[in-house]
């Protein structure tokens, strides 16, 4: 209902209405107080009128007075008897004229002004009034007219002279004015006459009226106050009345004597409140007319738009199948058709919107938004037919390379024709291939188990080996792929993306084009996690230690050369292997102060050997963040002054894989450590993606082939081939080539006859402290001539296995 009340069709209903209400409203008070404001006016005239009628009739009572006062007076007999002093005839007389004209007054007065004979006298006291000023007048004038109260009445008298010829007397006669003569005045003026005369104690009495006598008591003090004010027309009420009145003063010889004229307003406006109830009756009809019409152009104006409103709903709701209700012209027809033409515009953007929000505008794959969705829908059908599912998570390797060297339009197109490839591959039903943003790719095997997700992960590797033709450059890319499966590698969307992405990095940075989820992997391991708290105590503590590895010289013997190795001994965890901190290290961004760890005690233990007389070159790793880090030259060139230490005592050694992740920086970082006298190696040579072009760009002085190499060359003719080349490769370079994982004599032997410069194993030596490498150097020199002079300390150590800071 309350609802209802603020629609806009009732509210236009109700506007209509007050409107004509108020119109027909000021109307019916306008023309109310017009009938008032006539009605008054009318009161007014007809008092006026009344005023001059009344006048009138007093003068023609005062001249029927005055002819029979006269008749009295020209009687000859009435003369002589007033002159002989009969008074008995002379009462006679007067009796006679007297009844003749219904006089309540006839009397004679002297010369002396005493009452000489009467009749009809009114009371005793009239004898002693002889009317002084009247007589008085009417001797001066001839004749005289007056009202007075006599005893509390009102009487109307005249006064004639009686001559013979000589004023012998006078004639006074008069009319009592009573409630009878007042009513036959109010018939003659046609309003309410009331005499009113003032007392002795100076108050308003009402001496006659033509009121009913119930009337009069309520009336009696407002006639008072108007008989204050003779001759102004006032209005009064009276019994809830309001009466039009006005005073007029009568001439008298005593005390004043006032008649008011008086006219009811309500019967003056008898005549017209028949209209007024007319028009009462005619605006309620309009109203009630109103009232119809104005539903009826509500509901024709509101009934549209509540259409319209219900089209506005459907639309709000996603439903533009909607029909337009309003067919019409006019102006809602025109807003009907801006709704049609909104809904057609907004039904057009949303279909762009939601494919914006579904689909990567460059390589029209699915978005990670769109593959989040196909991820937790396939995930509830898994869990209820209890099906595997596989997730995998593609990186391209050196795509920023591409990008920064090429430039975005050529990186671009090359997105495109990956996105190609991937989707010629993966095309059984329900996979979804997605572009999760930059170079990052994700696929969705929802039927598939880890080992069929396998095999499609090589198809994938294999769809990338055929080189990419851009705007006529070619292009050699590869991809990293993390693998992981539903169930066993987790169960929500969350906890799969997360570990694709932890095995993806791992595939990257083993190189191993896929690699399948490893909690080993995970830095959000909670031991890892654990484990890194512990590291940054490590390395603040100094608890952490470098080993060095002797290199041997092929050609002489003599050992120049050491590697610095780090090493953890934990105290709870025994001997931690580097294979587990160090690229918690490197994802965390930990590795940067480790490193600098690392050179300094290098450093530092190099200065000590060449305090002591022992001639080592010291080789240090760094790893590919260190590489691309600007600060790593200034860190050694800090370190190296520090320790007095000559720039060309210091090997760098960095991997091809390093150098390739971002070649511009890294090569901007080398020619820098170039600069500064460093030596330079390229450490598991032939393990990465660097071509020969790029080998002769970077400033080095030596490579390092491969342990997995020289461990099997003894065994496989193909590892030979590799370290034959590799050393041919080398020297034709100017380098030095240093063989790595020499771990048996004839190995050993085998890379003299292949004039390999330097090599280093643990049939040479295993890592050894710093305290230890003395006592081994010398113990070297005394067997440099016998046929194994490291036998004894070439088993190898599984406990210290090597590793790098990489």
């Amino acid at each position: 209902m309350f609802k209802r009340t603020y629609s806009l069709r009732t509210r236009i209903a109700v506007v209509f209405v007050l409107l004509l209400l108020a119109i027909q409203g000021t109307v019916y008070v306008v023309i109310t107080g017009a009938i008032h404001a006539s009605s008054r006016a009318t009161v007014n005239q007809d008092l006026t009128i009344g005023q001059r009628v009344f006048d009138r009739t007093l003068r023609a009572n005062a001249d029927r007075l005055l002819q029979s006062a006269s008749v009295i007076t020209a009687d000859f007999a009435f003369r002589a008897a007033l002159a002989s002093g009969d008074v008995n005839t002379v009462r006679s007389a007067l009796e006679n004229h007297g009844d003749r004209v219904h006089a309540d007054v006839v009397a004679v007065i002297g010369l002396d002004g005493k009452l000489e004979a009467e009749t009809h006298a009114p009371s005793p006291t009239f004898a002693h009034l002889a009317f002084p000023k009247l007589v008085g007048r009417a001797a001066r004038d001839g004749r005289a007219t007056a009202l007075d109260m006599i005893d509390g009445r009102l009487y109307e008298v005249v006064a004639v002279p009686v001559k013979a010829p000589l004023p012998i007397g006078w004639v006074v006669m008069g009319f009592h004015v009573d409630d009878a003569g007042a009513t036959d005045r109010a018939s003659l003026v046609g309003l309410d006459v009331s005499f009113l005369g003032l007392d002795a104690k100076s108050k308003w009495t009402l001496l006659a009226s033509s009121m009913r006598l119930s009337d009069r008591a309520q009336f009696a003090e407002a006639l008072g106050s108007v008989a204050a004010m003779p001759g102004q027309s006032t209005l009064v009420t009276m019994g809830g009345d309001d009466y039009g009145t006005k005073a007029i003063a009568l001439p008298t010889d005593g005390r004043p004597i006032v008649v008011v004229l008086q006219r009811s307003m309500h019967d003056a406006m008898a005549p017209l409140r028949h209209l007024q109830s007319t028009l009462l009756v005619i605006a309620l009809i309009g109203v009630a007319i109103s009232i119809v019409g104005s539903v009826f152009t509500a509901r024709s104006v509101a009934e549209p738009i509540r259409s319209l409103t219900r089209f506005a709903r459907q639309i709000g709701g996603g439903d533009y199948s909607a029909v337009m209700p309003v067919a019409r012209h006019g102006e809602v027809g025109e807003l009907a058709k801006a709704f049609s033409r909104m809904r057609d515009g907004i039904a057009e953007r949303e279909r762009q919107i939601s494919r914006l929000a579904y689909e990567d505008t460059l390589t029209g794959l699915p978005n990670r938004a769109r593959f989040n969705e196909a991820v937790e829908a396939a995930l509830v059908e898994a869990e209820i037919t209890g099906r595997s599912l596989s997730i995998m998570m593609m990186d391209l390797d050196r795509f920023k390379y591409v990008n920064d060297t090429l430039g975005h339009h050529i990186g671009d197109l090359l997105l495109r024709e990956v996105a190609a490839r991937f989707s010629r591959v993966l095309c059984t039903e329900g996979d979804v291939i997605a572009r999760l943003g930059g170079d990052e790719f994700a696929t969705l095997l929802p039927s598939d188990d880890l080992e069929s997700a396998h095999r499609q992960a090589g198809a994938l590797l294999h769809a990338l080996e055929k080189p990419i033709l851009i705007e006529a450059q070619i292009i050699d890319v590869s991809v990293s792929i993390g693998l992981v499966s539903y169930p066993q590698d987790g169960a929500s969307l969350y906890t799969l993306m997360r570990r694709a992405d932890v095995a993806m990095y791992a595939a990257k940075r083993k190189n191993a084009g896929v690699a399948v989820y490893d909690a080993r992997d995970d830095q959000h391991n909670p031991e890892r996690l654990s484990l890194m708290g512990e590291l940054r105590y490590a390395v603040e503590h100094d608890q952490l230690m470098l080993y060095y590895q002797p290199k041997v010289d092929l050609s002489s013997g003599q050992v120049s050369y050491v590697e610095a190795l780090l090493r953890w001994e934990h105290p709870e965890r025994g001997i931690v292997s580097p294979d587990e901190f160090i690229p918690f290290a490197e994802q965390t961004g930990y590795i940067k102060l480790l490193s600098r760890w690392v050179v300094n005690k290098a450093l530092e233990q190099c200065a000590a050997w060449r305090a002591e007389g022992i001639e080592l070159d010291v080789s240090i790793n760094v790893s590919a963040r260190d590489l691309i880090n600007a600060d790593l030259p200034n860190t050694f060139a800090t370190l190296l002054e520090k320790h007095k230490v000559q720039p060309e005592w210091i090997w760098v050694e960095i991997t091809e894989s390093a150098v390739m992740d971002d070649p511009l920086h890294a090569m901007d970082t080398l020619d820098q450590l170039y600069v500064m006298g460093l030596r330079l190696s390229i450490d598991d040579f032939g393990t990465g993606y660097s071509s020969l072009a790029y080998l002769k760009k970077m400033p080095v002085h030596e490579i390092k082939i491969d342990k997995s190499f020289v461990m099997g060359m003894t065994d496989d003719g193909d590892d030979e081939t590799i370290v034959r080349s590799t050393i041919a490769l080398g020297h034709s370079l100017g380098l030095k080539v240093v063989a790595e994982g020499v771990e048996t004599r004839s190995a050993l032997e085998r890379l003299k006859l292949l004039n390999c410069d330097l090599a280093q194993g643990y049939f040479v030596s295993r890592p050894l402290a710093a305290g230890r490498l003395a006592d081994w150097l010398r113990g070297w020199k005394e067997q440099q001539g016998a046929q194994r002079p490291a036998a004894e300390v070439g088993a190898p150590d599984s406990g210290l296995a090597e590793t790098v800071v990489s």
